[in-house]
């Protein structure tokens, strides 16, 4: 059975009952357009049995059930692309739902491309169609629609046989520690904590001397608090654009503050426009030798070529592998494997080392072809190599 809950009695039983089950699906609809923080809508849960949507802005409803079955470690939450939602127990409660199962990185690791769709995969492993036309509707209306609650409830339905089907390959191949590992990230607190001395990171690479490194740095913590603080999106405070003319402009007064371009009108006449002068002033007086390392462009020489050809093997393994490429190695793994065989990165690590990372050191000191053969490519040792040179060729581009 399927239903709308919308008080707190209905919830603690829905929740109990499904706290009797090895595994629950969940979902959230939520609205962010002018907000900093989501504003939780609906969580919809699953159970063998049933499946319910939760009004989360019914008058008085209490959310503690919901809570509680999320930090039940007897019961494996089952998400499709969790992050969001997971952000959002963590804003309310603090807690991140343990153990969790995320459709989307397995369905990665089983072989299924990059960030695949929640609907391709019920459409591949449920056989079911899901009607995307409520995605877009707004969560926070009520009554509620039919066709929302609908929507709502079929993605968490679909959502347990998929989850069947990935975790009955995963056995099957020998995958689930790689599963595990990958979760990792989205089980950890961290990922979800909000720090406003770190929002320069999503700009990373942006700056190319160390001045405008340490502005940046103040300004984006800047915004990051008052986007906080007021609940507001962070372009309601200042736009990206802005934000980095400002940073690399490093204007002392007021005046040249107004006369920049992409800075918003009257900027210079506010208490913002005060607070950034002061963010930049903080920037300008930061000592150079504590800022983060700045990562210089490499242009040319034999690195790149090595980054190259490892792209090459990266798309051999991932299509031998059937993993997704991303999942293996980054662009920034294999610049950091092309500079040094200690590289501090996952592709060094783990099931990642044995499908790859040792495969890339091999090739990047010759010890390791590639070549192509019926239109793939295909590895050869170095013994290998020597004693069948006819058969190799110069590998320039991935494509084949």
């Amino acid at each position: 059975m399927s239903a709308v809950v919308t008080t707190s009695e209905e919830l603690a039983e829905a929740c109990a009952r499904m706290a009797q089950h090895p595994f629950v699906t969940v979902d959230t609809e939520f609205h962010r357009e002018t907000t900093f923080w989501p504003i939780l809508c609906l969580v919809q849960l699953a159970s063998d049995e049933e499946a319910i949507a939760i009004d989360a802005l019914a008058p008085g409803i209490d959310l503690s059930p919901v809570f509680a079955l999320m930090a039940n470690r007897d019961v494996v939450k089952v998400f499709h692309a969790a992050r969001q939602d997971v952000e959002i127990f963590w804003k309310l409660a603090g807690i991140v739902p343990a153990p969790m199962f995320d459709t989307q990185v397995a369905a990665m690791v089983c072989g299924y491309g990059e960030q695949v769709a929640y609907s391709e995969l019920a459409r591949s492993l449920a056989h079911a169609h899901v009607d995307k036309s409520s995605r877009f509707t707004d969560w926070q209306r009520r009554p509620l629609a039919q066709a929302q609650i609908d929507y709502a409830i079929g993605d968490v339905t679909h959502l347990r046989e998929v989850y069947r089907a990935l975790a009955a390959k995963l056995a099957a191949t020998g995958r689930r520690e790689w599963l595990e590992d990958e979760m990792k990230v989205l089980t950890s607190a961290e990922t979800y904590e909000q720090h406003p001395e770190r929002a320069w990171e999503r700009f990373q690479g942006r700056a190319r001397k160390p001045r405008d490194l340490a502005v940046l740095m103040e300004l984006c913590a800047w915004r990051e608090a008052e986007a906080q603080s007021r609940d507001v999106p962070r372009a309601r405070v200042l736009k990206d654009d802005a934000l980095m003319e400002i940073a690399f402009a490093a204007p002392r007064t007021m005046t040249e503050l107004g006369a920049l371009r992409a800075a918003p009108r009257g900027l210079e006449r506010s208490r913002a426009g005060e607070e950034v002068l002061a963010a930049i002033a903080r920037g300008l007086a930061r000592d150079p030798k504590l800022l983060p390392k700045i990562e210089r462009e490499r242009r040319g020489g034999g690195g790149a070529a090595i980054v190259e050809l490892l792209k090459v093997l990266l798309r051999q393994a991932s299509e031998e592998s059937g993993v997704a490429a991303r999942m293996i190695a980054t662009t920034d793994d294999l610049e950091a494997i092309a500079r040094s065989d200690r590289a501090a990165v996952p592709a060094l690590q783990g099931w990642r080392r044995k499908l790859f990372g040792a495969r890339a050191l091999e090739l990047k000191h010759g010890r390791l072809a590639l070549t192509v053969e019926h239109g793939k490519v295909v590895m050869l040792e170095w013994q290998e190599a020597e004693e069948a040179p006819e058969a190799q060729q110069a590998v320039e581009t991935q494509e084949v």
